[in-house]
């Protein structure tokens, strides 16, 4: 059974962030995403900590297009281990959650 999903998604630029996000919803992969830049990321990466910007993606779909999401993401991403994380929404609007479901079929 499908259920409505966010996925984060974080990319090495306003470019790049657009790219992705209009690819998901051109294909129905995503009825929306949201691009929230910068922020600003500390992380370890081969043995050494970084401290860049980053653009967010806020990305809503269903559980059932994740993994076609994920394979279209590091298609068009520059990281060699991008950021794809899956979050339940546990409620919603009814409306929006059919929404949602609506444009990603």
């Amino acid at each position: 059974m499908a259920e409505p999903i966010v996925v984060l998604v974080t990319c090495s630029s306003e470019e790049e962030a657009l790219k992705i996000a209009g690819a998901l919803v051109e294909e129905r992969l995503a009825a929306c995403a949201n691009l929230i830049a910068p922020v600003r990321s500390i992380y370890r990466w081969e043995g050494k900590i970084w401290d860049e910007k980053e653009w967010l993606l806020i990305i809503k779909t269903q559980s059932q297009r994740f993994e076609e999401l994920e394979k279209k993401v590091k298609s068009l991403h520059s990281y060699t281990v991008p950021e794809i994380i899956s979050l339940p929404i546990n409620e919603g609007s009814l409306s929006y959650l059919n929404w949602i479901k609506e444009n990603t079929k």
